[in-house]
């Protein structure tokens, strides 16, 4: 295979158009056209840059022989899987697809009691013309469907177990291309999770805020309630902003890192699913149970920052369990 057929092939298995590689390359079309067609001959320096550009050693562009795929010199065992460009792809996409899944839950379990809360400060504000106890009915009832709700999203991220095993739990090594690919689309992306990241952050900070100033402000229990739901919706906010994030930065990680590192990670994600598919359920009973047994709802939405911040402490206690149980 010629050097002229080998750009077309890298160029096709990328899904990248002549403009595309024109434009990585800092050439014109027309010169990829002349490469492809074997009217020209690219110089050495531009020769590096296609090896660069397409993940592959420079030999392979360069001897005719060398018909055999390289991936920058490792040696892939004959077991081993090798990972296409639509692999990769595919395993991005079920990554968000549970992480989808997991924040639909959490944030049904976070807002689910947001029903009750309203209902109630409309019927201690002598609004709607509702009593306390109609309020709390229907109430409960919405915050069961939403947790029925939340549940079913949890269980449904196991659906995609098949798509994102062959790389969260094997050893494997990328196709051709595949490993500049995505080191692409990981500098490219990293700007904006920092960015997103930073705006879920300071919801989570600022979430507070508005309950802290009806607090001091205003002695109406209602108007403290609806400023609870104003709190949970902030929650909410920052989740749908920094989970999604943070799985497509992870997901790209393990498709780029080593292979130890990776289950490490991967195994540590998997950890945190199921622990959140458990302790976000069980906070909002916790909460709830408190609540309708005081009637005291000005007080018990301390358990939701509280909660928030036990979280990411047990998270980090069962990591820190679990390297410690590793390391004997």
């Amino acid at each position: 295979m010629i050097l002229a057929e080998k750009i077309i092939r890298l160029r096709k298995q990328l899904g990248w158009s002549q403009e595309e590689l024109a434009e990585k390359m800092s050439v014109s079309r027309q010169s990829i056209s002349k490469w492809e067609s074997a009217n020209s001959i690219p110089d050495l320096n531009k020769i590096i840059a296609l090896a660069k550009i397409f993940d592959v050693s420079t030999d392979f562009l360069l001897l005719d022989e060398n018909e055999v795929l390289q991936n920058n010199g490792t040696d892939t065992a004959p077991d081993t899987p090798l990972i296409s460009l639509e692999q990769a792809k595919v395993y991005v996409e079920s990554k968000l697809a549970v992480s989808s899944s997991v924040t639909k839950g959490a944030i049904l379990c976070l807002c689910s009691a947001i029903p009750l809360l309203f209902l109630l400060a409309m019927a201690q504000g002598q609004r709607l013309n509702i009593t306390t106890s109609t309020a709390a009915a229907f109430g409960i009832l919405a915050l069961l469907v939403m947790v029925s709700i939340a549940v079913s999203y949890f269980i449904k991220a196991n659906d995609y177990k098949a798509q994102t095993a062959i790389i969260d739990e094997q050893q494997f090594d990328l196709a051709y291309g595949v490993h500049s690919v995505f080191s692409e689309k990981l500098n490219a992306f990293k700007s904006i999770y920092h960015k997103k990241l930073s705006i879920g952050v300071g919801l989570f900070i600022i979430s507070p805020m508005a309950l802290i100033f009806a607090a001091v402000f205003s002695q109406d229990n209602d108007i403290l309630i609806l400023m609870l739901i104003v709190l949970k919706l902030f929650i909410a906010a920052g989740l749908t902003l920094v989970i999604p994030v943070s799985t497509r930065l992870t997901a790209y990680q393990n498709i780029l890192a080593d292979i130890k590192l990776k289950h490490e990670k991967s195994e540590r994600n998997k950890r945190i699913e199921s622990f959140a598919s458990f302790y976000w359920p069980l906070l909002t009973a916790i909460y709830l149970g408190w609540s309708l047994w005081t009637m005291d709802w000005g007080i018990t939405w301390i358990l939701w920052p509280v909660g928030s911040v036990l979280y990411i402490a047990l998270v980090g206690l069962m990591d820190l369990l679990i390297k410690d149980s590793t390391s004997y």
